[in-house]
């Protein structure tokens, strides 16, 4: 827990409120405009009224009352128009070279004053799903925009009398203030025709305006408990994590770390066939302590892309709230979601976490295995890094492309491949404070891997290559190969793929794709100051596999 009320600590307050952002935004809480929502229940009601919103009659949603809803609801969808994915581009954060917090919060000030004769929400959750860590947060964010605070209230613990109590009994993290987030989605300037996320992180506050789309919210309160994580001693994690249980009653924990789209709750979920006992963390966010090794869940549901789940899939029983989908009537009258992105190319749910019913909040036993799934076709479908320095810098390279999640600035090309460090985009403290956390996991027996889950040299990568994978290392049985003369790369021979690296195009074409990360390094030197600059051990990796392959 973070200090219930920062002002009873005179070092919590000076850290807080040495700049106004915090400020401008608390004071927005306590206004007369405001009205508090006290259960997951009033804010279900809200929404259900909300101009706008279907009522998904032929979608009841699964046991509501264990979950705080009424008895006998049912899924509600409400959609955002043309804009059905997050903005990077619209991201400000205090202390970024080239971002003038006093000109935003002029801005920011104007835009809580424009917005004074309009009511507002605001509620309360806990991010951190343990007593080692948790974090509260308060949201606050207009009428019209009820399901998106009710989506808040179930993708996070939701505050309860229990919950309350649990959060009061966990452990204190110092120096830190509550998280809050202010959101008006009304809000435009024509300076920012994306809209603004505005961030404090050291103040654990930001401003998040004219941006309709739940992911932001999410993201955006994720992106301040990350940063807390991370100032206290944890990895913090974009990715999903599990424990296999083998037959034999020994234990296998495995992260898997990459972007919406590239597997990384297919791989999480997988039951494999029954081989294994599994207990699932969650697919999207955690974060790791590196000195004691214990794994925490940061949010108790799912907010997952519905492209794979059609009309009548069992998954669906599972749903609480639907986004950015279509609505058809059945035979009896009853309203349907049309799901598999028909509608639009990111539909999304909240899934409830009865979905996976080996669910776990914290794991304790140390991780295994790391994998870092990229979408490079220079790379085979698993690789095995050797060497803490060439397997951190590689998961600070993560390769990948865009997807449907993303609104992009004007002139981005969509199918380019990317480099997204540890595929959080959503990092508000410098990437070195990562590499060094997850190079000092692989020091300690970590293993790292890389999993292509796109094309390898134009040939599609299945999923069921990479389970096979991915299994042969849970059971040991994977035999690895040396990667060339590549020092610290080795790779699993997969059937029907072929990797030569005396090949001189695929030599080639392999080495621009590390040349590219090597520029990626080395122009974090200057970008944005330097904020983001990597130690010399992690070029020194990249040069190395770069100067095997010439």
């Amino acid at each position: 827990m973070v200090e219930l009320e920062h002002y009873g600590n005179p070092e919590v307050f000076k850290k807080v409120n040495n700049l106004p952002v915090r400020t401008i935004v608390e004071t927005q809480f306590y206004g007369n405009n405001v009205i508090k929502v006290g259960s997951v229940e009033e804010a279900y009601e809200l929404a259900r009224r909300s101009p706008g919103t279907v009522e998904l009659t032929g979608m009841p949603i699964y046991e509501p009352e264990i979950q705080g809803l009424p008895k006998d609801s049912h899924v509600l969808l409400f959609n955002d128009g043309g804009i059905v994915g997050r903005a990077a581009a619209a991201r400000r954060i205090v202390g970024v070279p080239g971002v003038n917090t006093a000109d935003l919060c002029k801005i920011l000030r104007e835009a809580v004053y424009g917005a004074r004769f309009r009511t507002f929400y605001s509620a309360e959750a806990v991010v951190g799903l343990d007593k080692d860590f948790t974090v509260r947060a308060k949201l606050m964010i207009p009428e019209g925009f009820e399901n998106n605070l009710l989506n808040w209230m179930l993708n996070f613990q939701f505050m309860t009398p229990e919950v309350r109590a649990f959060y009061r009994s966990s452990r204190v993290i110092e120096g830190e203030g509550n998280i809050l987030v202010y959101a008006d989605p009304y809000w435009t300037h024509p300076d920012f025709p994306l809209g603004l996320a505005f961030f404090s992180p050291e103040q654990n506050c930001a401003a998040i305006l004219g941006m309709r789309y739940f992911g932001e919210l999410k993201k955006g309160t994720l992106t301040l408990g990350w940063g807390t994580a991370a100032r206290h001693g944890y990895a913090s994690c974009h990715g999903g994590l599990k424990r296999f249980t083998k037959k034999d009653g020994s234990k296998f924990v495995l992260a898997v770390f990459g972007l919406s789209g590239s597997g990384k709750s297919t791989i999480t979920h997988a039951k494999h066939d029954g081989k294994y006992d599994i207990m699932v963390l969650h697919d999207d966010a955690f974060v790791v302590n590196v000195k004691d090794k214990y794994a925490i869940a940061m949010e108790p549901t799912y907010f997952d892309k519905l492209q794979d789940y059609p009309i009548g899939c069992d998954a669906n029983k599972y749903l609480l709230t639907v986004q950015n989908c279509g609505v058809t009537e059945d035979a009896d009258g009853k309203l349907l979601a049309v799901t598999e992105d028909v509608r639009s190319g990111n539909g999304r749910a909240i899934k409830s976490r009865l979905w996976t019913a080996n669910r776990v909040d914290r794991i304790d036993e140390p991780l295994n295995a790391i994998c870092w799934l990229m979408k490079d076709p220079t790379l085979p479908p698993m690789l095995k890094l050797t060497g803490a320095s060439l397997a951190s810098v590689m998961g600070a390279t993560l390769a990948t492309k865009r997807t449907t999640a993303e609104q992009l600035a004007k002139g981005v090309d969509p199918n380019a491949l990317v480099i997204e460090s540890y595929a959080n985009p959503f990092r508000t403290y410098p990437l070195a404070m990562d590499y060094e956390r997850f190079k000092k996991l692989i020091e300690d027996g970590v293993d790292c891997y890389i999993l292509n889950t796109g094309e390898f040299m134009g040939k599609k990568v299945t999923k069921e290559n990479t389970f096979a994978a991915l299994e042969a290392v849970v059971d040991g049985t994977a035999q690895f190969k040396p990667f060339g003369n590549i020092p610290g790369i080795e790779y699993l021979p997969v059937e029907g793929f072929t990797v030569d690296t005396k090949d001189p195009a695929y030599a080639e074409a392999l080495a621009k794709r590390m040349a590219d990360r090597l520029e990626f390094v080395t122009s974090r030197e200057t970008f944005n100051g330097g904020v983001d600059k990597l130690p010399a051990d992690a070029v020194d990796a990249i040069k190395a596999v770069i100067d095997a392959l010439k």
